[in-house]
C-alpha cells in the first residue's frame, strides 16, 4: 500500500519512526515532509497529505504534529479526506470502522512511539464496516458539497 506521511517540526521524529515502521511492513512511503526539526507550519503538511490521499497518489495518510489536532484540521479541509486524531488502538480502529477515515493523525507530544505504532497497525488492519455507518459518512461528504456551494 502507498501511504503519504507528513509532519511539522514537533512531529518530525515520530513521523520518521512511523515511516520506517510502515516501510518495514512492506508499504511504499510518500514522505511529504518536513525534513527536520526546524520550525514549520503544520497546515502545509496536513494539506499535502490530504491532497495526496484525495488525488489517489496515496491510498492512506499519516500526519503528525504536537497534538495531532492542527494537522488534522488542515487535512480535513481537503475534499474527500476524513482525517481522525487517534490516541490509542481503540480510537484508531473505530476511526476506520465507523468513520472510514483515510488519514490518521497523531500527537507526538501526547503519544509515544510504541503506542503510535500499535495504533497505526490497528488502523491499517481494520476495514470500514459501512452498514449503519455509511449514511453518516455520506452526510460528512455532503458537507463538502455544501461548502463548495456556499456564498
Amino acid at each position: 500500500m502507498r501511504i503519504a506521511v507528513g509532519s511539522d517540526h514537533a512531529g518530525f521524529s515520530l513521523k520518521q519512526e512511523l515511516a520506517a515502521f510502515l516501510a518495514e511492513g512492506g508499504h511504499e512511503i510518500e514522505d511529504l515532509g518536513t525534513t527536520g526539526d526546524e520550525r514549520v507550519d503544520y497546515p502545509d503538511f496536513g494539506a499535502a497529505v490530504g491532497r495526496a490521499v484525495a488525488s489517489g497518489s496515496s491510498e492512506l495518510g499519516v500526519c503528525v504534529c504536537g497534538t495531532g489536532i492542527g494537522i488534522s484540521i488542515a487535512a480535513n479541509k481537503v475534499d474527500g479526506v476524513r482525517a481522525a486524531v487517534v490516541h490509542d488502538v481503540t480510537s484508531a480502529r473505530l476511526a476506520k470502522e465507523h468513520n472510514d477515515a483515510n488519514v490518521v493523525c497523531l500527537g507526538a507530544r501526547l503519544v509515544g512511539p510504541e503506542v503510535a505504532q500499535e495504533a497505526l497497525h490497528a488502523f491499517l488492519a481494520t476495514t470500514w464496516q459501512a452498514g449503519r455507518h455509511a449514511e453518516r459518512v455520506d452526510k460528512i461528504t455532503a458537507l463538502e458539497h455544501d461548502r463548495q456551494g456556499a456564498t
